[in-house]
């Protein structure tokens, strides 16, 4: 795959815009017709509450092969079904009528057995008793008579559920004390030093004597069999503040400074240095590897029967290069198991590695092939094999099974035909043989194992086909029932148009671009109806939703006021390979808008109602910067932006999003890159939105901006929302951001709010 990404090729890829298809008379409708387009699209603002049903299962296991769970339906009735996995039996959990009769004569109160909201509930072990929380009240029902009492406490089964779980954090937190896992020793910090104290005598042994308050020992962490402490000597980083004031806070006459710690790239990272305590000496001996200055104290990995060693993980700054390091406490000495480098970056977040202590082998995750896959490693010998293979992407670990040497993971592209972004669900063996692909069905799925993992419930949907539901047996990834489907006759109704999926070509010709179209549902395909995108292209991840509902959000309601709304993912953004995704790096400017563009012309060359000489673009946080970048970038395309909390000027945001993508140290690439350095550019029209109390990206980012183009003699719309913290404005900030499309993209007045024109939309 052929990439340009360097700042300014990107920008310079696409310098003329023209619609060839352009022919159809333009869609401008008129202030009263505006009105009625209006009072639609408050309807479909929440249109998806209460007209949705079945669309996934929340799972209450009593034991590893029985659940129950509620369907909440239409008027908020509500059916409670149980099933049995182990006989593959589903039915209803009680009789709601004998239940409500029950209760009514133990309470002498009416219930409706239609809608009995429990929260929790038990069977007992011969299935003769219920019991069960109502309405915050506690309750025990003999079936099958349904003699029910009240109850003071109840004693619940529940054996709960297990998603996908997170992955442990590679980095130890902060201990100024701590218990050896024998118990037989103390390691206590005493005025900056280390100390060892034995609990059976109370002696203590000091091992260090250069430790300060200003430069402290700590982070101290035990050896398995109690034999050893590594500890380090600390030189903390103070980070700056960043400022802000509340305007409007209530019972003052002033305003109100309020400031937080923040890092900002660049800002120095605390220090450690790393020292060993061996219990029965008398001092620390110093670990032969360079101060670690990036993140926190590392998690520590004992071999198994032989403490003397010990593994650590350690990310360069600048996020390039990653090691893991074994250590020799004897010697002092280091070796390196692992070391990764690259001329972009390791997106670190997404690294995944599992310990083996047993096998001395350790489970990784890397793009080293130019796809995100599992590697096992000899921790011995520092030799590796590929564990999944080919042009698809590891989206995350569960668990992996040392005994079965079995690893459960989640991936996306592999089944071919679909949608890349989907998730699907797997299992493989260590050597990579017996890949079991445990969610086939077409769509985005979503796992939910039972205790032990010998069930699991799988729900999956695509953004146009609603959800099913359905319970499978892990071991052999054979269905056992069919739980729900969704019923979506009630949400259809309401007059909603579903989304639909489309993919074109990007930048290099070759690779797919895949994103979504929000369409007014009473839109007439004899007119050309103006274009706007909802983007936010942060690296992070990928952000085109692909499951059903996911997309029911503010963009079928701006759609309803007579829009085509669009969301596409981009070069530069996660999920596909590693040139996909490098797109990126030193180069946020690039927001994968060459792509963009050519999706949008694409989506117009297929659908001639699209006009593609009116395109507005609408983004929150990094969002708003992209919002920005659109109209000072590529202002040949689009034409209108509202951009809310944008971080503008990377030097301005937090250090740990922006040093990853953007590279350390900062650099010219930075100042070249940021909205403020280029708001002279701007053409189109704008409207700035900051929320005042914004404690994730600094005010002060949108307001030099605003400064900025002020002083370049521009003309904007600036929406400063006192009290209101990182968002895209709030409720009244949806107000004035469709009010703004309307009159630049539609040439159509909007509401006359203060005439109380459409008081019942706010």
């Amino acid at each position: 795959m052929k990439i340009f990404y360097p700042f300014l090729t990107a920008t310079c890829l696409l310098v003329t815009h023209a619609n060839a298809q352009q022919a159809l008379p333009l869609y401008t409708p008129g202030h009263e017709e505006m009105m009625l387009r209006y009072k639609k699209a408050a309807i479909l603002d929440s249109v998806s509450r209460n007209t949705v049903f079945k669309s996934s299962v929340n799972p209450n296991w009593q034991h590893k092969e029985a659940f129950w769970y509620c369907n909440v339906l239409k008027d908020s009735v509500r059916e409670y079904v149980y099933v049995d996995a182990g006989k593959a039996v589903k039915r209803p959990a009680f009789d709601a009528d004998k239940m409500a009769a029950g209760l009514q004569a133990a309470t002498g109160k009416t219930f409706d057995a239609s809608r009995l909201k429990i929260s929790r509930m038990d069977y007992s072990t011969d299935g003769k008793q219920l019991s069960f929380e109502l309405d915050k009240q506690y309750f025990v029902c003999t079936l099958p008579a349904y003699i029910c009492r009240k109850a003071d406490t109840l004693s619940f089964r529940s054996a709960g559920r297990t998603g996908f779980q997170r992955k442990s954090s590679r980095w130890e937190s902060f201990e100024t004390a701590s218990q050896s896992p024998d118990g037989s020793w103390e390691a206590v910090i005493k005025e900056g030093n280390v100390l060892i104290r034995n609990k059976a005598t109370g002696a203590e042994q000091q091992y260090t004597t250069d430790g300060t308050q200003e430069k402290p020992y700590g982070s101290i962490a035990w050896a398995s069999d109690s034999r050893y402490l590594v500890c380090y000597h600390i030189a903390p980083a103070v980070d700056t503040a960043v400022y802000y004031v509340l305007t409007s806070v209530a019972g003052t006459k002033r305003g109100q400074l309020r400031s937080q710690p923040y890092k900002q790239p660049g800002d120095p990272f605390t220090t450690y240095e790393m020292f060993v305590c061996s219990v029965g000496e008398k001092a620390a001996r110093k670990i032969n590897t360079p101060v670690i200055d990036f993140f926190e104290a590392p998690a520590l990995h004992w071999r198994k029967n032989d403490s003397r060693y010990f593994l650590f993980e350690r990310i360069a700054r600048g996020h390039q290069q990653f090691t893991v390091t074994e250590v020799d406490i004897q010697t002092g000495n280091t070796r390196n198991v692992l070391e990764e480098k690259t001329n972009t970056f390791i997106y670190e977040s997404r690294l995944f590695t599992s310990y083996l202590a047993q096998s001395d082998e350790m489970i990784m995750t890397s793009e080293r092939d130019g796809w995100q896959h599992l590697y096992l490693i000899n921790t011995l010998t520092g030799s590796n094999k590929q564990i999944t293979k080919g042009e698809w992407v590891v989206r995350s670990v569960d668990s992996v099974d040392a005994v079965k040497r079995e690893i459960w993971f989640s991936a996306s592209g592999r089944n071919k035909g679909e949608d890349p972004y989907n998730v699907h669900y797997y299992r493989i063996a260590f050597d990579g043989t017996k890949l079991m692909d445990l969610t086939p069905a077409p769509g985005n799925h979503t796992v939910l194992f039972s205790p032990g993992k010998a069930y699991f419930l799988d729900t999956y949907s695509q953004i146009n086909v609603p959800a099913v539901t359905e319970l499978h047996a892990t071991g052999s990834g054979k269905t056992v029932l069919a739980l729900e489907q969704a019923d979506i006759s009630l949400f259809l109704s309401k007059g909603v148009r579903l989304p639909e999926p489309f993919h074109a070509k990007g930048r290099d010709g070759v690779t797919d671009i895949y994103g979504i179209l929000c369409r007014p549902a009473d839109f007439d395909s004899s007119k050309a109806y103006p274009l706007i995108e909802y983007i936010y292209a942060g690296p992070q991840d990928a952000f085109v939703p692909k499951s059903f509902l996911s997309s029911l959000s503010e963009m079928q309601s701006l759609a309803a006021l007579g829009f085509m709304v669009v969301q596409i993912d981009g070069m530069g953004t996660a999920n596909r390979s590693k040139a996909f995704h490098d797109v990126c790096w030193k180069n946020l400017a690039d927001g994968g808008f060459p792509d963009r563009i050519l999706w949008m012309k694409a989506l117009a060359g297929k659908y001639s109602y699209i006009d593609t000489t009116r395109v507005g673009v609408y983004g929150t946080s990094a969002g708003g910067q992209n919002a920005l970048g659109a109209l000072l970038f590529h202002p040949e395309f689009y034409k209108a932006a509202v951009a809310a909390c944008g971080c503008h000027d990377n030097r301005v945001d937090k250090q740990w999003w922006n040093e990853q993508w953007m590279g350390y140290p900062v650099g010219k690439h930075y100042e070249e890159q940021s909205n403020v350095t280029n708001a002279y550019r701007l053409q189109g029209e704008l409207m700035l939105v900051v929320g005042e109390a914004d404690t994730n990206v600094p005010p002060e980012s949108t307001y030099r901006v605003a400064d900025a183009l002020i002083k370049a003699g521009k003309t904007f719309e600036f929406l400063p929302v006192p009290g209101l913290g990182h968002s895209d404005g709030g409720p009244y900030g949806k107000i004035r951001k469709r009010d703004f499309f309307v009159q630049h993209l539609l040439n159509t007045l909007p509401p006359k709010r203060n005439q109380n024109e459409l008081k019942q939309t706010h």
